[in-house]
């Protein structure tokens, strides 16, 4: 589209992509309606200029996927958020091009609030250059000084010329606080380039950019005018009081930024400055304001803006990136929950022990995210938002559920379900290698690699057709060579599944599926503390993930690391039902540990859609036996038995173990309990022992073999009770 601009008073034309070189707003689709001169940016029209808030922001419900209930922020009176006295305290005033200390305090003098930088001759102004009662081309009456930060002054102001259907909405003005550094002016001309096309209900919108002349300068100064957003900042929240926010909370801020830096970097933009003070909680709806440092990604050439304590170590030299943005993410989420007064100093590139905070002795998965987010090797970072808010969902879930124990279940987006539960029982060395590792969760596809057509067509064929086919395969796959480990292992051949890995290795170093394999291999091999190991990298690569989780969990069982499985099983297991393995692992440690109570409450608690649910059941009957016998409890178990749907095999070997037990606890009480009854026979030594004979009888008509025929019959003659002839 090309033209001069429509809007009232500007004087620019449209480019080619259709917004105006001078105010940057968009030309109308259609002619603009008389009584708005905002046309159809009113899809960006605040929640504020309308009455609703549901039109822009987090929304209700929203925040944390629905799953925390976050306060509500009141927004406050506009009016009343004007500074009385706007001033730069001393302590931040420095140089906009070098950074040097300026307008401080000497001899008892108050330092100067303009002037020029004794390093670099740079003039620097701390007065504000608009005053209340100020009218900004013609339209924007100024309120006052809301705020300064580190490229301008905020001001508060009334749009005097919106509309009919709406009168004199709140907006706010942005300017310089020193309007003589070239750097500032060129970020502030770089907002007008392309911000006024940023349009995502977590971001600020900007509405308008508008010019007065500034007296002092002899020139126009430009001011960006954005939606008013009230509220209150996280920082604000985290020190008024001062105290760390709950963890479950600041998840929830994290996950609902994620999306607007996503949306961000879409586009090609990096936000580069997030902070706590750049955030406004307001109702149910969470904004990311102050746009000032936004630059776009391929700008090797705008000065950088960065806050110590926040921004990645790389950013001053190799420049801002995604990876660096979402590292001010963590790192804020990191300032929020935590303790954490020398995090711009002590600990700026780096984090404290969990041995020094208990949020992150206590929520391991937290600290992992964390330490992923904010490594200092870029390439282990979270590569995009989208990674980094699915595995912030996953430790949302862990963290809720280690609190109240009510399981939060969600599919998984890199794991498929638990296969089986590996080693269903609570017996002692029911662990096996193979089985274990047949069992864990599967690394899904990545639809996306070239090889994933090739595995459709060869998914049925075995590792020796595989490796022969593999030389057709697309040689940038990373899944073919997956998949030909996968099926090495699956044949019980690990050592040629890790000379896959390590070739794989040498070109995805960081493929957290790697690790993943090379841990089934050390199961295969009876290795647990080297699958333990390998596990622990993929749980450092995807701390949201339950699945590497239980593969440690049962990795230390294995390694007699008790203490750490049980921890691990225990959080897989408050988080998600749909692992039985868990569970069972669980069961059998609290069983170890002389809490049959406890093992028992875990496998009732296998859901009845579950296909271990029967296993679970029989495993709970055997912790009762397991605990102190009473006539209540054989009744009771008795009970239980005859309403699972077991085979006769299974049941009546299971009858035999209940029958035996309640025998040993009559015997050893030295009286019976005729009135009671356990599968049909008195609670009596003589009744038992007859029941006994009757099922040791059943299962040898049922033997495969004459041996164990023989066997059977042999104890039920030794079983029943002696009779006078």
């Amino acid at each position: 589209m090309s033209g001069s601009c429509i809007r009232p008073g500007c004087t620019g034309s449209y480019d080619p992509d259709g917004y105006c070189d001078d105010c940057g707003r968009k030309a109308p689709a259609s002619p603009p309606s008389p009584t708005n001169d905002d046309g159809p940016s009113s899809s960006g029209t605040s929640s504020i200029e309308t009455g609703d808030r549901s039109t822009r922001g987090t929304g209700p419900g929203r925040l944390g996927g629905g799953m925390v209930d976050l306060p509500r922020v009141p927004p406050p009176d506009p009016a009343g958020a004007v500074l009385a006295d706007p001033q730069v305290p001393e302590n931040s005033r420095h140089c906009g091009k070098c950074g040097a200390e300026v307008g401080r305090s000497r001899n008892g003098k108050p330092g100067r609030v303009e002037g020029f930088c004794p390093k670099c001759r740079t003039p620097f102004s701390f007065v504000p250059s608009l005053t209340p009662g100020t009218l900004v081309s013609g339209r924007y009456e100024v309120l006052g000084c809301l705020a300064y930060g580190g490229l301008g002054w905020i001001y508060l102001a009334r749009d005097k010329n919106v509309g009919d259907d709406v009168s004199d909405r709140w907006v706010v003005l942005k300017g310089l606080i020193n309007s003589g550094d070239p750097d500032a002016m060129e970020a502030a001309v770089s907002e007008r380039r392309y911000l006024v096309t940023v349009d995502h209900p977590s971001i600020v919108k900007i509405h308008d950019f508008a010019k007065r002349r500034d007296r002092k300068l002899g020139a126009d100064v430009g001011y960006i005018v954005m939606e008013y957003v009230g509220g209150r900042s996280l920082r604000d929240l985290r020190v008024d009081p001062p105290r760390p926010l709950p963890l479950a909370q600041v998840l929830a801020y994290g996950l609902a930024v994620l999306p607007a830096f996503g949306y961000l970097h879409d586009r090609g933009l990096l936000y580069c400055d997030f902070k706590p003070d750049n955030v406004i909680h307001t109702d149910d709806r969470l904004t990311i304001v102050d746009l000032g440092a936004v630059r776009r990604i391929d700008d090797h050439v705008s000065a950088g803006w960065e806050t110590p304590g926040y921004s990645a170590p790389e950013v001053g030299t190799a420049g801002a990136s995604v990876t660096s943005d979402l590292y001010t993410v963590a790192r804020t989420m990191a300032v929020l929950s935590l303790e954490f007064a020398e995090f711009s100093t002590t600990y700026r590139y780096r984090l404290p022990s969990p041995a020094q905070h208990p949020v992150l002795a206590d929520n391991e998965s937290y600290h992992r995210l964390l330490l992923r987010a904010t490594h200092t090797d870029v390439a282990r970072r979270f590569e995009s938002a989208a990674d980094l808010a699915d595995q912030l969902v996953g430790v949302l879930r862990q963290v809720l559920s280690a609190a109240d124990g009510t399981p939060r279940p969600a599919a998984s987006t890199r794991f498929a379900g638990e296969g089986a539960a590996f080693a269903p029982s609570t017996g002692r060395g029911v662990l096996d290698g193979p089985s274990i590792a047949a069992a864990l969760p599967v690394p899904q596809v990545d639809p996306a690699d070239p090889g994933t057509t090739f595995l459709l067509a060869t998914r049925e064929r075995g590792a020796a057709e595989l490796t022969e086919a593999v030389r057709s395969a697309p040689a940038d796959s990373v899944e073919v060579p997956i998949a030909l480990a996968r099926a090495h292992l699956r044949e019980g051949d690990p050592a040629a599944a890790r000379a896959v890995l390590d070739a794989l290795a040498a070109v995805a170093p960081l493929d957290w599926r790697i690790p993943w394999y090379r841990g089934l291999a050390a199961l295969i091999d009876e290795r647990p503390g080297e699958a333990l190991a390998a596990f622990d990298d993929v749980y450092g690569a995807l701390p949201g993930e339950l699945a590497p989780q239980l593969a440690m969990a049962v990795a230390a069982e294995w390694a007699g690391e008790t203490e750490a499985a049980l921890g691990r099983y225990q959080r897989v297991w408050n988080c998600d039902h749909a692992y039985v393995g868990a569970a069972f692992g669980l069961a059998r440690l609290l069983l170890a540990g002389r809490n049959p109570g406890g093992a028992i409450g875990v496998l009732e608690s296998v859901p009845s859609s579950s296909a271990q649910h029967s296993a679970a059941q029989v495993a709970a009957l055997r912790a009762r036996l397991a605990g102190p016998g009473s006539a209540q409890m054989f009744r009771d178990v008795s009970d239980r038995v005859q309403g699972l749907p077991l085979d006769d095999g299974p049941r009546a070997r299971l009858s035999v173990e209940i029958l035996d037990a309640a025998l040993g606890w009559v015997s050893g009480n030295g009286a019976g309990h005729g009135t009671e009854h356990v599968l049909g026979h008195p609670l009596t030594e003589r009744g038992l022992r007859l029941g006994l004979e009757q099922v040791y009888r059943a299962l040898a008509k049922a033997a495969p073999t004459v041996d164990e025929r023989i066997t059977l019959v042999d104890r039920a003659n030794a079983v029943r009770p002696r009779t006078l002839v």
